[in-house]
């Protein structure tokens, strides 16, 4: 019997758009539901689709949601985007000072062994956004404990140590699926630290968008990596944002191919999907920006539909 992962990466509210309409297109292609992967790795973004998936939420009902036109007998997914800091675009104004001076002193003492993107983390301030919207949409799919699935892996980073959190595995901290999902969203200077057990955690995006490597050596036959901020085909935008945003993708880009190197190593073949240009130009160059959300689902929809066609899926 074939034995497949599923990953999926961050990308904020329009990389989760972007998500749904790929994960649905994938689904589509190998004709399973994201439920029945036997492992799945969600970060960021990434966590909220793995952690709903894995508690029986159906893409079908995500599209719906997604549009704004639930079914009567769709579960309530109460997610406000209005009510989550940061919706306009912007995050609230941040405190003052070092988000975790201990994480620059570990970079300091160690050069080139922690990821750039974590480095910066911890130089910036401390985020006061909260992200109680989305821990209570994953309380409502998982009121308390962890997921049903078997093997949800959600992916955090410590914010003293710069080191990979994966909550979920055995052997990793506790904590109850809501927790562990906002910790994984936990955006540096955006939104607060997520503490759990004494301990801060961010962003998993940080230490890598994706976290593909964790699926390295765990009996894979195939591993299907949906990652909003990977793309292997760019535009050239104007404006000084957007360029940076462009610059931060390749990057993620790379790091995930390096990952994926890992994994084909140990036997399993596998296939990533990112976002096209058309993609790109329907995101902008905010990921926050969730009036573009319906945009971005609609053309994920169909430019990953035939993305997964050119590969051979």
């Amino acid at each position: 019997m074939t034995r497949r992962g599923l990953v999926l990466g961050g990308g904020a509210i329009l990389g989760f758009a972007w998500e749904v309409g790929a994960l649905r297109a994938l689904e589509e292609r190998i004709g399973i539901a994201a439920q029945e992967f036997d492992m799945i790795v969600g970060v960021s973004a990434g966590a909220i689709m793995g952690a709903l998936v894995s508690c029986g939420v159906s893409t079908d009902v995500l599209l719906r949601h997604q549009r704004g036109e639930p079914a009567p007998a769709d579960i309530a997914l109460d997610y406000d985007y209005h009510a989550l800091d940061g919706s306009n675009g912007k995050p609230p104004r941040p405190d003052w000072g070092v988000g975790s001076p201990s994480l620059l002193a570990r970079a300091a003492r160690r050069p080139g062994a922690l990821p750039p993107m974590a480095i910066i983390s911890a130089a910036l301030p401390v985020g006061k956004g909260s992200l109680d919207p989305v821990q209570r949409v994953i309380a409502q799919v998982c009121p308390q404990g962890w997921a049903p699935h078997p093997s949800l892996w959600v992916v955090a980073m410590d914010y003293a140590t710069g080191t990979r959190a994966v909550f979920g595995r055995p052997g990793s901290p506790k904590a109850d699926l809501a927790t562990a999902v906002g910790a994984s969203c936990a955006i540096p200077s955006w939104f607060t630290p997520v503490e759990i057990e004494g301990k801060r955690y961010v962003d998993g995006g940080m230490f890598s968008n994706t976290s593909t490597d964790l699926l390295a050596g765990q009996g894979l036959d195939e591993v299907y990596v949906i990652a909003p901020m990977v793309s292997f085909a760019m535009d050239s935008p104007d404006g000084m944002m957007a360029k940076l945003e462009r610059r931060w993708r390749r990057s993620v880009t790379r790091r995930c191919e390096r990952e994926a190197i890992k994994v084909r190593a140990s036997g399993a073949d596998v296939t990533i999907i990112g976002p096209s240009v058309e993609d790109l130009r329907a995101m902008g160059p905010n990921l926050m920006d969730v009036a573009r959300k319906n945009q971005v689902l609609e053309t994920s929809l169909r430019t990953s539909s035939a993305a997964l066609r050119l590969a051979g899926v």
